[in-house]
């Protein structure tokens, strides 16, 4: 199976990397650092603390446990990998020079070997569910530690993972660790071959998203001189197919509040143009954000061409959709408008994170809708009632605030993980020699 996996990658790489070529001619950040993606790069020197978060919303996951590590063990080289331009921008915006960014490396034996060669971590940790057979591999032979940490696994996944019989249950090897957000992703991790003894509930790091008074301050600045006084909605990660039932709900909204205004942020920055387009050709009156100092009261749609700004917009708005739900996605992160106090929609499609929608939902902090009638119906009946608004949006900051401490538990975990394994590869003391 191994050999097949091989071969496999080994043909799908250039494929990957003419996808990567090709997208650069309307985005070109994908044709930033082109040779990272085959494992080269500049080295390290030895001894670095590895972490890798595959996009946007993992890197921002990120944050806190990075702050964490910076400040536990200042003397150590950090690296954080991600795969998207979009989650290389937000880390090098966050972590500025104090962390190494790069593109983590197709999954061939040599691309993996040489961003070793070069990286030389002595502690890995991968955000969520990445499951790569020849990187794990690589670890494992180089008796790297590995935290698979906030690791979760639907039963979509399961099912696709288990086809792959022995080459995934080989990576569940003695040097990983697997901090799972609840009980059900650890039984799921179980059933693909996962011992116990390395399996470890930690709970959802993303409930620790920190809220200071500076992201504060932005958004209160944005909702003063940029948004007006106006009801104002976000459409937060938007896919294709659903912008235009975002839109349909917008124009319902408009019957019985004129001046609402929607906030509509695609997910990828790629599609900017295209829903910009999208605005014209049905004649919206629109405006993006790049282009305007503060939003004209003529103008009832928003788009935020920008990346990392979609916090500061959730903490300005009185309701947030949040996208990748009303489209098979499996919904995007619904804890950051929750941590600000605002009231959630979402739409069906939460397999990615089941568990937090189910909670938010059963507390009365998010609902659930099904289309554009529905979203139209519960952004104008939260519009319409202010004291309800702030109850709901108050229940969902409880929620987050009562679910917090998941990056201590992690934190305490690795730390766990890294003595064991200076342990193990300290030299033994020899017997003393006989007089």
């Amino acid at each position: 199976m191994r050999s097949l996996y091989n071969l496999v990658v080994r043909l799908a790489a250039p494929l990957a990397f003419g996808v990567v070529l090709l997208r650069g001619f309307r985005e070109r950040a994908y044709w930033q650092a082109l040779r990272e993606r085959f494992g080269f790069g500049a080295c390290v020197g030895g001894g670095a603390i590895w972490l890798h978060a595959v996009s946007l919303g993992e890197v921002t996951a990120a944050a806190p446990i990075v702050r964490a590590l910076r400040e536990r063990q200042p003397g150590a080289p950090l690296v954080l990998t991600t795969s998207t331009p979009t989650g290389r921008a937000r880390a090098q915006s966050l972590f500025g020079s104090t962390v190494d960014v790069r593109f983590l490396p197709y999954d061939t034996p040599a691309a993996v070997r040489r961003f070793f060669v070069r990286v030389e971590p002595r502690f890995g940790v991968i955000l969520e569910t990445e499951l790569w057979p020849n990187l794990h591999r690589e670890c494992a032979r180089r008796r790297i530690p590995l935290v698979l940490a906030n690791a979760r696994l639907s039963a979509k996944s399961l099912a696709r993972y288990r086809s792959l019989g022995t080459l995934i249950r080989g990576l569940f090897t003695e040097n990983l660790t697997i901090a799972a957000q609840s009980g059900t992703d650890a039984e799921r991790f179980a059933a693909l071959g996962a011992p116990a003894a390395q399996t470890h509930v930690v709970g959802n790091v993303k409930y620790d998203l920190r809220i200071d008074a500076a992201l504060v301050d932005r958004s209160e600045r944005l909702r003063r001189h940029y948004l007006g006084s106006r009801p104002v909605w976000v459409a937060g990660s938007t896919h294709p197919g659903e912008d235009e039932q975002v839109l349909d709900a917008h124009r319902e909204v408009l019957k019985r509040h004129a001046s609402a205004l929607l906030v509509l942020v695609p997910r990828h920055p790629q599609r900017f143009e295209a829903v910009a387009e999208l605005l014209g050709r049905a004649g919206w009156r629109s405006v993006r954000r790049t282009a305007v100092t503060s939003v004209p009261p003529e103008a009832n749609v928003l788009l935020l061409d920008t990346v990392g700004e979609l916090l500061d917009f959730y903490g300005a708005a009185d309701v947030a959709f949040v996208g990748g739900s009303l489209v098979p996605i499996g919904g995007h992160n619904l804890l950051e408008p929750a941590a600000f106090g605002v009231p959630v929609l979402t739409g069906p499609s939460d397999f990615n994170a089941a568990d937090v929608a189910s909670r938010l939902r059963d507390l009365g902090a998010a609902r659930r809708i099904a289309n554009a009638d529905e979203l139209a119906a519960a952004v104008n009946d939260l519009i319409d009632d202010d004291a309800g608004r702030r109850r709901v949006g108050e229940i969902a900051r409880l929620a987050v605030d009562a679910n917090r401490g998941s990056t201590l538990r992690l934190l305490a975990l690795i730390a766990q993980v890294q003595e064991s394994a200076t342990a193990s590869s300290a030299p033994r003391p020899q017997p003393a020699a006989s007089p």
